[in-house]
């Protein structure tokens, strides 16, 4: 049976371990799946972002416009960009792309044909540069870039478009920084310029699901290869949010069944010990009952014998030594009857006046000590001191007490007695110097059926000789406790009311 109750142990803790790791390990996968698409939720807000710095770019004012008018020239610069796509045929198509962009200057008041200095009209200066593309004369500046990198047409425009918006208002990190920030984004912000044109987004996903960050890197110039670099780490307590549920879910279920296998395990721990505790009981009992058997199978032996029966000393002998054994049985079934009684109240008390040290004594002359053991008893308690009890009852209590200090003991144990009277009550006080009980058997010791680790296979006994002193005592309206020092000794003391 221990040898089952330990593998059943051993398998319970693989299991739960086990089912620790699988929980653990889906619990990783679903907070990496949560990681992902707070990536991706991530990289879409800061590309937003930069969508936004962008069109906030393109509508501000051509500075280089502004550095005309400041020199006093009254004229308006437009950048009127050309777009042309060469495609070649044979086996495969080619598609060749060019983005050109000029810089034409143009007055504005010549071609409305206003005197230099009238304000103008954002509706004039519309006008203004409709006929500028119209009249195109000898570009000013002019760039021009191999756009055959782009995906498609509308891409390549985009970037000519780029570049136009660059020129005017060159991409900075505190107009970045700002916009994150009005989104509640924290990065660090980098400004990159490669050797190539640079067309398509690269995000870089977490590397640690510990500490993981976010890194873009976007094109706002695709032409001139500038780009901007954009990392943001991210709080893990922000993903975990999103796995709630599954937490709560995953929490419970693992609660639950690893509470289910603790008291799957300890019914199964309590069958064990109530098993060893009925096989403890049968042997003891057994054991208990087979000595006043035996008394009772010689006397009869003795009775049957004619030349026995003849001497009256002998005869009476026989039959005083019957009546004890008698008595021991019956005490002993009161014992089991009383230990069966779930109230208190259900104990029979007859009670009446009983003399503390006088029945002391009676239990002290009754008790058989065992060979070789040396008992000094010291009856300290006052020849008046009484109170009413049930004289059978008490007598139990105090043999059990002194049966248990001459057992539990070494070759040699003094017992001693005393009692205090106060407030209508008696202490009676109960010490040994035997071997004491340890600390953490002393609070079980008035369990039924409990037996002291360090002794349980030592001596027999089936764990119910306080557990029996206990419930007279509480039948009596008292109470008991016990302090022990373990290697020294232990007091037991009764409190009883008068």
């Amino acid at each position: 049976m221990e040898k089952r109750i330990k593998t059943l142990y051993i398998i319970t803790i693989i299991a739960i371990i086990a089912f620790l790791g699988m929980q653990m390990y889906w619990l990783y996968g679903r907070y990496e799946f949560s990681l992902k698409e707070y990536d991706r939720n991530l990289s879409e807000r800061i590309t937003a972002c930069v969508d936004d710095y962008n069109a906030i770019r393109a509508k501000r004012p051509d500075k280089s416009a502004d550095s005309l008018k400041q020199n006093g020239n009254n004229a308006e610069v437009f950048s009127v960009p050309t777009f042309s796509l060469k495609q070649e045929y044979g086996d495969t198509v080619k598609t060749t792309r060019t983005s050109k962009i000029y810089t034409y200057l143009f007055s504005a008041h010549e071609l409305l044909g206003l005197e230099p200095g009238t304000p103008l009209s954002e509706g004039q200066k519309q006008r203004a540069m409709d006929l500028a593309q119209v009249q195109m004369a000898t570009p000013v500046d002019s760039m021009v870039f191999d756009a055959s990198g782009a995906r498609d047409e509308s891409q390549a425009w985009l970037a000519t478009s780029n570049v136009q918006i660059e020129r005017k208002c060159p991409f900075a990190v505190e107009g970045i920084d700002s916009i994150l920030h009005k989104s509640g984004i924290k990065a660090r912000i980098r400004l990159i310029e490669a050797d190539s044109m640079v067309w398509n987004t690269t995000v870089t996903d977490h590397i640690s699901v510990f500490s993981p960050a976010l890194t873009m890197t976007i094109p706002y110039s695709e032409l001139q290869g500038k780009t901007v670099c954009i990392t943001s780490q991210i709080n893990p307590f922000d993903v975990l949010p999103e796995m709630w549920q599954a937490l709560i879910i995953t929490l419970l279920a693992s609660c639950m069944l690893i509470i289910c296998l603790v008291l799957q395990f300890s019914t199964v721990l309590k069958l064990s010990r109530l098993d060893r505790m009925r096989n403890s009981f049968v042997t003891t009992m057994i054991h208990e009952l087979k000595r006043p058997i035996s008394t009772l199978k010689m006397c009869v032996s003795g009775l049957e014998n004619p030349r026995m029966m003849e001497d009256r000393d002998v005869k009476k002998e026989l039959l005083s030594e019957t009546r004890n054994a008698l008595d021991n049985l019956s005490a002993y079934f009161s014992k089991l009857r009383d230990i069966t009684f779930n109230n208190v109240e259900q104990i029979p008390l007859n009670i009446q006046c009983v003399n503390l040290h006088e029945l002391f004594e009676t239990v002290a002359s009754a008790t058989v000590l065992p060979p070789g053991k040396t008992v000094r008893i010291s009856n300290n308690i006052d020849k008046s001191v009484e109170v009413s009890a049930d004289r059978s009852h008490l007598y139990n209590i105090l043999n059990n007490l002194f049966e248990n200090a001459v057992k539990y003991s070494g070759d040699s144990v003094e017992i001693k007695a005393d009692a205090i009277e106060n407030n209508g009550n008696v202490k009676l006080h109960i010490s040994d110097t035997g071997n004491g009980i340890s600390s953490g058997d002393l609070k079980h010791i008035f369990q039924r059926f409990y037996r002291g680790k360090a002794l349980a296979g030592e001596q027999p006994g089936m764990g119910l000789g306080l557990a029996y002193v206990k419930l007279l005592v509480d039948a009596h309206g008292g109470s008991i406790s016990a302090e022990s020092d373990e290697g020294k000794g232990t007091c037991f003391t009764i409190r009883l009311p008068q």
